[in-house]
């Protein structure tokens, strides 16, 4: 008998060549109904696998990443089955489809070009093919007989595929009824499992991503396991194109991108406001917080960037130039800047936690089709920090980051996750030095009591990581904040500091950023509010509206008062109708919209009209400046 080990610790017996679905049975009927993959000591495998070792396993279900993605991979392989099968006189030849975060998608390539009205006929065969519950069967062969069958069916893209492969790898396949691919796996047990599906777009995609290989389509796609998932997912997305940054961008006339400058956006008077209030916000946290704030070079040369790393390992995302005839690049990162500043003179004991903080504007070279909004520039600010800690300090002040990473998250409403990275293929330094850094960050977690998912193999390349996700209001997330632990950096640039012994010693060095990029952030809290801004990050914070010409001056009166008060406040004194400055003020999002005439001159008042209320209220203008300012100075979250 076997020794199986659970993932709680418990462990159960069980005959040599049990699959693991059986296995799960064993434990719980109910269990087994929901699991949809498994991991067998740390790997993710099929159901169908056979137990032939004691071992560890962990049941995965579509709560689990790993149990999504073999869910959404399976709903590839239906759908490259139900291209076959609708299409077999267009010759449709195979690429890769592979689960993606959100879904799936097929890279296929036919005579037929498919247009989105094609989708529904696709996905009615992709629904039959799940009710037919085929069972997906693993199958393990030559690489010759891998050749020979897919050089049989034409799929010219799988044999060069398999022709990549070492000359003495076994070939994996999977058959699901009359349909088989070449693939890696895993799989969910049948296509029965794919419960919900929805076909979304066809878009274009080169061959293998290099754009001198031929054009393929590209068929994306998404996969729950129950339809109220989809649905609830679907209506995400509905109410995200209302939130799309890009289009209230224009809207409310915050940023704009241009073809003179692809990837490089211009900020707007407005959107200015809102980036100086984040940074604002920034520097009084910071200070708190015991930060000091530093600023470095844009431009460094090369033996600065060979001694960091960056040109050996980052030297594709970075942008060079020639200085006085030497080789210089354009930082990606503010890295090695911070340790020249370190070094600049000798440090103690007594110095460390030395919290160096910039605001440091990087370029990195995006690919054009890569590009999206604010989303994925080519330059932006990142609001960088670099902690100079001894050993015994490690834990502490990564505590210390996550208090202020609390404090910044609660205050725009945004709540997180986090996600310990570990190391990369391409990594610098020992497996001593990575396995003393990676469990530095999983005992702060740990110590802290912070739930926590581990993403194997996506760390820096000097060191790991936690990232953290930011769920917003429509239940999206999105990765901001980052703690790195670094060892190699203090290495390379021999920073030091003089302990009680008198010795010198080596720092380690811990990076973190709050907003990760101020332009993303902008962006994120731009979808996150619908535009419409708490007010104290709000463009507009007042809007005032005189209902005829005779009321102007008093507008005006009120204008100056606030302003001198430091708020920001506009007159709309067009000659238009009233309900429609109103509705327009309403559309511009503007916090608070006040209403004045005969009544409210007389009354030295205003009617107020918070963004999104129907009603409004008359309020006393002191009063109502002084509730304003109440909501500016607490940062308060609105609507």
């Amino acid at each position: 008998m076997l020794k199986i080990t659970l993932n709680d610790g418990a462990v159960r017996e069980v005959a040599e060549g049990t699959t693991i679905q059986d296995f799960v049975k064993s434990v719980s009927n109910s269990l087994a109904k929901k699991v949809l993959a498994a991991k067998l000591d740390g790997k993710t495998v099929d159901l169908m696998t056979k137990l032939d070792h004691d071992a560890q396993v962990t049941f995965l279900t579509f709560d689990d990443a790993d149990g999504r993605w073999a869910l959404r991979h399976t709903a590839s392989h239906v759908l490259a089955q139900a291209l076959k099968r609708l299409y077999k006189a267009d010759n449709v030849k195979l690429a890769i489809g592979p689960a993606i975060d959100n879904g799936f998608y097929y890279d296929i390539d036919m005579d037929r070009q498919l247009s989105e009205s094609d989708l529904a006929d696709i996905e009615k065969e992709m629904k039959k093919i799940v009710k037919e519950n085929l069972p997906l069967v693993r199958k393990e062969v030559s690489r010759e007989e891998a050749l020979k069958l897919f050089s049989d069916l034409g799929e010219s893209y799988k044999v060069e595929l398999i022709n990549d492969l070492p000359q003495d790898a076994l070939i994996t396949l999977y058959t699901q009824g009359e349909f088989t691919d070449l693939c890696a796996g895993p799989h969910v047990a049948s296509t029965g499992k794919v419960k919900a599906l929805k076909l979304m777009s066809i878009a274009g995609a080169y061959w293998r991503g290099d754009e001198h290989n031929k054009m393929l389509q590209r068929i994306y796609g998404t996969a729950f396991e129950k339809q109220a998932d989809l649905d609830a997912y679907l209506k995400m997305l509905e109410e995200a194109k209302k939130r799309d940054h890009r289009k209230l961008g224009k809207q409310l006339d915050l940023f704009s991108l241009h073809e003179e400058g692809p990837g490089f956006p211009f900020f707007h008077p407005n959107g200015m406001v809102i980036r100086n209030e984040l940074i604002n916000y920034w520097r009084e946290v910071h200070r708190r917080y015991g930060y000091q704030e530093i600023k470095t070079p844009m431009i460094l040369n090369r033996k600065l960037w060979e001694q960091s790393g960056h040109w050996a390992h980052y030297a594709e995302n970075m942008y060079f130039t020639k200085i006085d005839g030497e080789d210089y690049a354009v930082k990606p990162m503010n890295c090695p800047g911070g340790m020249l500043v370190y070094n600049s003179r000798q440090h103690s004991y007594r110095d460390l936690p030395l919290r160096l903080g910039e605001l440091g504007l990087v370029h990195r070279h995006e690919k054009s089709g890569e590009l999206h909004g604010l989303f994925r520039v080519r330059n932006f600010t990142q609001d960088d920090a670099h902690l100079f800690v001894t050993p015994e300090q490690v834990e502490g002040e990564i505590q210390h980051t996550i208090d202020l990473f609390d404090e910044v998250y609660k205050t725009f409403g945004l709540t997180y996750v986090a996600e310990l990275s570990t190391r990369p293929e391409d990594s610098m330094g020992t497996d001593e030095d990575w396995e003393l850094a990676t469990n530095g960050l999983r005992k702060a977690l740990e110590h802290r009591g912070l739930k926590y998912i581990v993403n194997e193999g996506d760390g820096a390349f000097y060191g790991p990581k936690i990232d953290f996700h930011l769920k917003d209001s429509i239940g999206r997330t999105w990765q901001c904040g980052t703690i790195q632990y670094d060892m190699q950096m203090p290495e390379k640039f021999d920073l030091t500091y003089v302990g009680e012994d008198g010795e010198k010693h080596r720092p380690i060095m811990l990076h973190r950023v709050v907003y990760g990029s101020i332009e993303r952030f902008i962006g994120i809290l731009i979808e996150n509010y619908a535009g419409a801004f708490p007010t104290w990050l709000a463009p507009v914070q007042v809007r005032i509206i005189p209902i005829t010409d005779k009321h102007a001056d008093y507008a005006y009166e009120l204008k100056k008062k606030m302003f001198d008060l430091g708020l920001r406040v506009e007159v709309d004194a067009r000659s238009e109708k009233v309900g429609y400055k109103i509705r327009e003020s309403q559309v511009l999002k503007t916090p608070y919209t006040l209403v004045v005439g005969d009544q409210e001159v007389q009354d030295h008042t205003a009617a107020v009209r918070k963004y999104g209320e129907k009603d409004s209220a008359t309020m006393g203008v002191d009063a109502f400046i002084a509730y304003v300012q109440e909501k500016i100075a607490t940062r308060a979250p609105e609507y």
